[in-house]
């Protein structure tokens, strides 16, 4: 009988035999040279498999975070470090906010350092509420949302093509952006007259500014964020308080995220190459008419926080927080998000963003508060033995459950 073989055609069965045994023999002493070698091996302490285990891991991995979401070796004291049970190496990383930045994402030197937000008077209590929709998918056509106020209210109400998005609201902030510094240059005598309501980026500085990539798709998408910011108007209702020999009065005001629009495309391939947009009223007396305009800078990573809630804390965070901490319960947030989900997964992703800890500027944590959860947002910056305390506290009060 002979056995087939794929390089040396057809063998008696007797070599075969043979070299099989041969090539047996070879693996058991391999396999015995291995294990002589592995037990003539120094043995491996504690320590120095802990540091091999630290140095495998990613970089993310290396900074302890508490369940508060502050490096406990850098902020938190020492009570909270010792309580501290760091994250088991097989536990799954928690997902970043945070998207890649693109290609070539240089910002034009035309737009820096103009990434800046508004937050006068009568908009700074709007800079608490989301004057547009969080969610990507959820379209909210015809949908109003309204936030009461302390003199009044405001209502955010969407066209037929639907809400606003935050990222929609990119475009807004280059706009106001564009004033802002134009408006500068005018107050340092760089430039003789003052801006006008008309701003007319190219549609690759849009793209550029609002850190997006450069694709055909976002081209057509420029303008169907345009439409939503045109049909979604803000309508904000203050009373004034009675005075001696004055009755209180009601005044409405109601403009859309931008006032009008004109764009030109190239008529064969449909390539957006020049925007038009008319700053509505409310941005424009705000940036160049208002005698003392308050203007908070937006750090540049902003456009890349990928959840629109990511995006709402931040602003918030901003304006609240500012360059110290401030504290806001989850359900007050959650209120002033518009949000259309449930409170439950309201909750649920507002913990994702804290156990991820990577906006930029703030660290968010959670406290236990009187009547539910409570957020305590802190510029990264920050480190005084006043915030020790109240984080230390913190994070006795949610391991007592």
């Amino acid at each position: 009988m002979a056995e087939s073989t794929r390089n040396g055609g057809p063998q008696p069965l007797g070599s075969a035999l043979d070299q099989a045994i041969a090539r047996l023999g070879e693996n058991i002493k391999k396999r015995t040279q291995e294990k002589q070698a592995q037990e003539q091996r120094e043995p491996v302490t504690i320590e120095q498999e802990a540091e091999q285990t630290k140095k495998a891991r990613p970089e993310t991995e290396t900074v302890f975070e508490s369940r508060l979401g502050w490096p406990t070796d850098e902020i938190a004291p020492s009570k909270a470090a010792e309580n501290y049970q760091p994250r088991r190496p097989k536990d799954p990383l928690p997902k970043s906010s945070m998207r890649k930045a693109p290609r070539d994402d240089a910002q034009a030197d035309f737009f820096v350092p103009a990434l800046y937000d508004i937050a006068t008077k009568d908009s700074r209590s709007i800079m608490d509420v989301a004057v547009f929709r969080l969610s990507k998918r959820d379209k909210r056509a015809g949908e109003t949302i309204r936030y009461e106020l302390s003199d009044g209210y405001v209502e955010v109400m969407a066209g037929a093509v639907g809400m606003a998005s935050v990222w929609d609201y990119d475009i807004v902030l280059m706009a106001i952006s564009h004033l802002t510094e134009q408006m500068n240059r005018f107050r340092d005598g760089r430039s003789d007259e003052l801006p006008g309501r008309k701003f007319r980026p190219h549609v690759s500085e849009i793209l550029k500014f609002c850190r997006r990539s450069d694709g055909g798709r976002q081209y057509v998408e420029v303008e169907a964020a345009l439409d939503r910011l045109k049909t979604t108007t803000l309508k904000v209702v203050r009373t004034t308080k009675k005075t001696k020999g004055r009755r209180p009065m009601r005044e409405a005001k109601s403009e859309g995220l931008i006032s009008n629009y004109r764009t030109l495309s190239y008529a064969d391939t449909g390539r957006l190459a020049m925007v038009e947009i008319e700053i509505p009223e409310w941005i424009y007396h705000e940036v160049v008419e208002a005698t003392n305009p308050e203007v908070l800078t937006v750090h540049p990573e902003f456009f890349l926080i990928e959840p629109g809630i990511g995006r709402f804390l931040y602003r918030l965070a901003r304006r609240a927080a500012g360059k110290n901490y401030a504290r806001w319960s989850f359900r007050t947030i959650y209120e002033r998000s518009g949000s259309a989900g449930t409170f439950k997964e309201f909750c649920r992703m507002l913990r994702a963003l804290i156990e991820a800890n990577d906006l930029p500027e703030y660290v968010l944590a959670e406290d236990k508060g009187k009547e539910g959860p409570v957020l305590i947002m802190y510029h990264r910056d920050l480190d005084t033995d006043e915030l020790r305390e109240e984080l230390a506290e913190a994070l006795e009060r949610r391991k007592g459950g």
